[in-house]
């Protein structure tokens, strides 16, 4: 992996193309573009009345882009919100992913075609027909994104899923909702993330659906009619679903960052690690599954020996045990070099967060792991701004309390078995990502 120390950092000037005037897909760094406002959701229960009352408001184009789109009350209370959109005629497309929403599909499928709309259009990315899907090269890569778009005007990223707070696909109902966070924006930023949820629908659509188009183009008594429709469907215009107004009197900065498996394979880790390397005071970062690579944990280091300080929030209730197993095989290298480490103790933690300084801050449905640095297809925003920075430092602070902190004279391990216990979970990760198609040193 490259050691960019600028790749989070650099800004357009004057004299550069203005952003987005160049595809957009293809600049591998963040591009921050000021005017926008960005307002922090925690949960399900502040994120779906948000997106109700945007879905509600539409009047041209929705997209939706989920890993999970589950079948629960808050999954169908949204299903309702958006066939009463495609009703009004404006154009919903919704992309899931084939292996997370995989237990819902056939009433996503029932319930967006069997109303008296036009259709909701839903493509499946990597759809799990039968178990040799699993053989497949690339299956490992999922689509891990949370997005919504609407009207080219507000949008919503983070790392929420389409399903009740206190809804756990493993461990079902609980009494507390999970932890996570997404954030509603509004201003120049919501180009890229219509233009990543554009093209995210259109590569799903083509690698599953377009078969079935086609072979009813083929069979059709108005071929010509329907090639018309296939046309529209795959259309991807800049026209006013891409126009966004600069808000003069909202000067904060952001920019919508992905991994991909194009341009932007690294952006987000490369991000993270540009910001790290120039903290100068702390570092608050909140990750369910950490299992970074050697630059990444270098530098988290490197930070705390010059006098950062340095916190990160891992998960206390284990819903993968092998994330859990992961984590804690850091735990002595990271103690043993002045970074605290605590655990998430009430609920289940989902979120992806983290905060730099006073003024740098990310979420997203990025964790810091094998899966979600190169594999998965991921997004975040950073935002740099004072204030949006200090809100979020206060639900981390809030988090912080309702954690255990790991300390480190009596949570360092000794002996042989956390030696043999991080070379399992090396040895794991390494035949994982290989599998997966990663390349390179992680």
């Amino acid at each position: 992996m490259a050691d960019n120390a600028d790749a989070g950092s650099a800004i357009p000037t004057a004299e550069a193309p203005l952003p987005f005037e160049v595809p957009w897909s293809t600049l591998p760094r963040p591009v921050f573009t000021g005017g926008n406002t960005v307002n922090l959701l925690e949960g399900g229960d502040q994120l779906f009345p948000a997106m109700h009352e945007a879905i509600a408001n539409a009047r041209h184009e929705i997209w939706l882009a989920t890993y999970i789109f589950h079948d629960d009350v808050a999954g169908l209370a949204l299903i309702d919100a958006l066939e009463a959109a495609d009703r009004r005629g404006v154009r919903v497309r919704i992309v899931v992913d084939g292996f997370g929403s995989k237990a819902a599909l056939p009433l996503l499928r029932t319930r967006m075609t069997g109303h008296s709309g036009p259709g909701i259009a839903l493509a499946v990315f990597r759809p799990m027909h039968r178990w040799w899907t699993w053989l497949q090269p690339g299956q490992l890569r999922r689509l891990h994104q949370k997005l919504c778009v609407v009207d080219g005007e507000v949008a919503f990223v983070g790392g929420i899923n389409i399903i009740d707070d206190r809804n756990d696909l493993r461990h079902g109902l609980s009494e507390l909702p999970r932890l996570d966070y997404a954030v509603e924006l509004r201003g120049p930023v919501v180009v890229p993330v219509e233009q990543a949820a554009r093209a995210l629908w259109t590569r799903a659509w083509l690698g599953g659906d377009f078969r079935d188009e086609l072979r009813a183009l083929a069979r059709s008594s108005q071929p010509l009619l329907r090639l018309r429709r296939l046309i529209r469907l795959l259309r991807m215009p800049r026209g006013a679903g891409l126009r966004t107004s600069t808000l003069a009197n909202e000067p904060v900065e952001a920019a919508f960052v992905l991994r991909d498996n194009l341009r932007q394979r690294r952006t987000i880790e490369r991000s993270y690690i540009s910001a790290l390397r120039n903290a100068r005071e702390r570092i608050d970062l909140i990750s369910p599954y950490f299992y970074p690579g050697s630059v990444f944990r270098r530098t988290l280091r490197d930070a705390a020996k010059r006098g950062v300080k340095v916190r990160v929030l891992f998960q206390g209730k284990l819903d993968y045990r092998i994330a859990g197993l992961a984590a804690q095989a850091l735990y002595d290298e990271l103690l043993a070099n002045g970074v605290r480490v605590y655990e998430y103790m009430p609920a289940f933690l989902h979120a992806k967060i983290a905060i730099v300084d006073d003024e740098w801050a990310t979420v997203g449905s990025s964790n810091i792991d094998p899966l979600s640095l190169l594999l998965n297809l991921e997004a975040n925003v950073i935002i740099r701004d004072r204030g949006f920075a200090a809100e979020l430092a206060e639900r981390f602070e809030a988090a912080l309390a309702d954690s255990r902190e790991i300390d480190p004279k009596t949570g360092r391990s000794s002996g042989i078995f956390p030696v043999l216990r991080r070379a399992l979970v090396a040895w794991m990760a390494h035949v994982y990502l290989r599998i997966g198609g990663a390349t390179g040193r992680y």
